[in-house]
């Protein structure tokens, strides 16, 4: 005799499957960020090659992996260190990433990913 799956178990399911793919960012395109002007302070290396830019406030940003992408905290700090900068940040289900998609001072593109 086969057992049936309660529907509630697949509805739970699927809900931790869409919340879970939601906070995933997979190739970000501009339509789908937010774009915010932020003053950089103080850029620092995170956890798994990460850059982290630190805002004037308690905000922090970073690029996943920029130091694995050939970007170098000294020539960031002398392009971006207490200037404002244009960053392109995933928006996500629950609200906006901290992940830079794209950085930018004025007109000259710094980091991005999109195609």
């Amino acid at each position: 005799m086969k057992q049936k799956i309660p529907f509630f178990v697949l509805t739970l399911f699927f809900s931790v499957f869409l919340v879970f793919k939601s906070c995933v960012i997979n190739n970000p395109q501009p339509e789908n960020c937010d774009i915010v002007d932020v003053t950089i302070k103080k850029i620092t290396e995170g956890s798994s090659y990460d850059i982290v830019f630190h805002d004037t406030g308690t905000d922090s940003y970073y690029i996943d992996r920029g130091l694995e992408q050939g970007l170098n905290l000294e020539t960031l700090n002398a392009k971006v260190l207490n200037k404002t900068v244009t960053l392109h940040l995933p928006k996500l289900m629950f609200g906006t990433s901290e992940h830079i998609a794209q950085l930018a001072i004025g007109d000259d593109i710094i980091f991005t990913e999109f195609d």
